[in-house]
Order: structure tokens, then sequence, then C-alpha cells
């Protein structure tokens, strides 16, 4: 099972090992650790920058790899696959695609080459305590105040929140804008501490607080206010489609485990994988990986090419996610009690894997969304 979604090239096998090796060295082994502190090393945003490893998709004239999509893709598959779900690499990287994509020429300018270096780390505050799904219910305000804006309003869930140095704040202006706000020295700004969740628990996930918060009026993505819906929407596919990437790594990398395990493990004088339920319990999560796999490629190269609908990114996220969750419960069923145990990474991977189905739009709203497209 192991491998990856299809690379044409040596530049992109080059870089499969490149993130394969980085992910290796600089994930696997702190796993623990960052689970106990409730988030990455700072350093580790230093040290992808220095690897070449952040914004790989951003036009090289501001910093960035000047890749395309697919070999973005690469690193968030790699990073899925060596277990890890604290690096909050993929939400970084969709920041830096909305200053590209939205952002005066000023602003990408001060903020993506600093972002490609890990010297900035991105974030995005969308969701609030009484605004999830519903993006136009958010009540976070900026009113105007001389030659900026005040703002008003907290935000939650936000992944990196306590160590983004810029954060896309969707907040209420003339409709709804985007601001960009770069945090160092910044009055009126308050981070919660950080969430206590059921898994991915070395993933930076806090509270936002925005108590008169000072910003001026160039924070606004692009300059002008109330475009925030229309800017958001187009980005909301490549998240899933990110999201959907990294379930399908995270399952193949859930059956390898059990595969091997299975070969190893004797029940009554014999393996495991020589028994007939293990068997087809395997081939039914290696034909789920194998079929999930093909269709979220072809999803990468429509993105790619700028051809992808969101409803196919939505069919994307949710038979990625959806499957996910049942090939992992699947796998960990294999290792027995074992499989139960913390130490594992099935077992981290099985409680990972619940809220796939719940952010960057839940299932629900998947269905949703399909379904308006028939």
């Amino acid at each position: 099972m192991s491998g990856g979604l299809p690379v044409n090239g040596l530049e992109l096998r080059e870089l499969r090992d490149l993130a394969r090796a980085f992910c290796g060295k600089e994930l696997v082994p702190n796993q623990e650790r960052w689970a106990s502190q409730r988030c990455v090393d700072a350093r580790l945003w230093r040290a992808a920058g220095d690897t070449g490893l952040l914004c790989i998709g951003i036009p090289g004239r501001y910093g960035g790899g000047g890749g395309t999509f697919e070999h973005e893709m690469v690193l968030i598959e790699e990073q899925a696959m060596a277990g890890d779900t604290s690096w909050g690499v993929s939400a970084h990287g969709v920041v830096a695609h909305y200053v590209l994509a939205y952002g005066t020429e000023e602003q990408k300018r001060s903020w993506l080459p600093r972002m490609a270096s890990g010297e900035l780390v991105g974030a995005i505050a969308i969701t609030e305590p009484a605004a999830g799904s519903d993006i136009q219910a958010v009540t976070t305000r900026a009113e105007p105040d001389g030659d900026g804006y005040r703002v008003n309003g907290s935000k939650t869930f936000v992944t990196n929140g306590t160590q983004a140095g810029l954060i896309l704040v969707m907040a209420q202006t003339t409709g709804l804008s985007l601001l960009a706000v770069e945090t160092a020295g910044v009055t009126g700004l308050r981070r919660g501490k950080a969430l206590e969740k059921i898994g991915r628990h070395g993933q930076d996930t806090c509270e936002l607080f925005f108590d008169d918060m000072p910003i001026p009026a160039d924070a606004v993505l692009g300059g002008k206010p109330g475009l925030g819906l229309r800017q958001l929407i187009p980005f909301m596919s490549m998240e899933r489609l990110h999201i959907a990437v990294a379930a399908v790594a995270s399952m193949a990398a859930s059956v390898d485990a059990a595969i091997q395990y299975a070969k190893q493990r004797k029940a009554f004088g014999r393996k495991l994988i020589r028994m007939q339920n293990t068997q087809f319990k395997l081939a039914e999560c290696a034909t789920e990986v194998a079929v999930a796999r093909a269709f979220v490629a072809e999803c990468v190269r429509e993105q790619a090419a700028g051809e992808l609908t969101m409803a196919k990114a939505a069919m994307a996220k949710l038979w990625a996610t959806e499957r996910l969750s049942t090939v992992v419960d699947d796998c960990l069923q294999v290792f027995g009690g074992y499989g139960y145990m913390s130490e594992y990474p099935v077992a981290r991977a099985w409680t990972d894997a619940r809220v796939a189905r719940i952010f960057g739009g839940t299932s629900e709203i998947m269905k949703g969304i399909i379904a308006a497209s028939l």
C-alpha cells in the first residue's frame, strides 16, 4: 500500500524523497512531546523553510518554490503517511494562497517571502462559538476608526492560533471582509490556551479574542472591504482537497501497519495474515485505499489545472474522510488490545480521524453541496 499519489517526472519524485526524509527526521520523533505541549516546536517552521518545503506552490518571485498544487500535495501526503497531524502546514499553505490570489502587490511582497522562510506562520480565523458552517452569521466586527479599524469579537478552532504571525480574520465591515492581521506588536489581541481535543493533541488549536484591536486600513486583504465571502469560497475546495489527500494517506499508512502486524502476530498457532477473516478484512481496506486514491489523484490534477468543481471537491472530501474512519477502525481491530494503546500509531490515527468529517465543512455540508449540483 505504500507510495502515494502518482507523480510524473524526476522533480516530483525528488520532492517526495525530500519531504519523506524531512518528515522522518523532524516529525516522527517528536509526536509524544508535541502532544504534551499542545503544539509543534517553533523551530520546525524555520527548518521547513530552510529545506524549501514551505509555500512550494508560491511563485519564486515571492520566495516560494514555484511549483504547482501537485507539488504541494506531495508534502501533505508525506506528512500524513508519517502519522503526523500536529504540524499545521496545510493551513499555512492555504493562507499563503489567499494572499497570492487576493493580496495587493505590497501585501504579497511583505508577507509571502516571510511565510516561505518560516519566519511568519499563517492561520485563518473564521469559525466563532455561534457561527460555524454558516459563515454569514459571523459577528466579529471591524468598525472604522480614523485611518483604520477597531476589531471586536472572538474566533475558535483556529489552527496555528498560538504561533501565527499572520492571521486572516473574517469580520463584518461593509459586508464580510478578510482582514490580514500581522500580530507582532498588535494590541487588543488575546490568544486563549490550547483547546483540549479528543485527538490531534499536538496540533496548535486555540481561541482568539479581539478587544478593540486596532488595525490599519491596508490590513483588508486586497485593499477593498466587503469581498470576504467572494474571496473565501474558491479556496474552500482547495482546503477540502488538502483534507482528502491527507485522509487517503492516513488510510494507507494504517493499512500498511496492519498488514505488517498481521504478518508478525500469531494466534492459535498461526500468523494473523493466514486467517481468512483477517485476509478478507485487509483486502477490503486495501481496495478502499486504492479506489479513494485514484479519485483523489484525479481531483488533484483538476485542481492544478484550475478545473476542479466545488461539487467534486466536496465528493473527494466526503468520500475520503468517511472511508478514513471506517478503514482505520478496521485496521485497529487487527491489532486487538494493542490497537487501543496510544503508543501505537494506529490508535492515534483512529482518534485523529474523527475530526476530518467535521473541519473544512462537515459531511452533511458536503452532501448538500453535491446535491445542489445534481
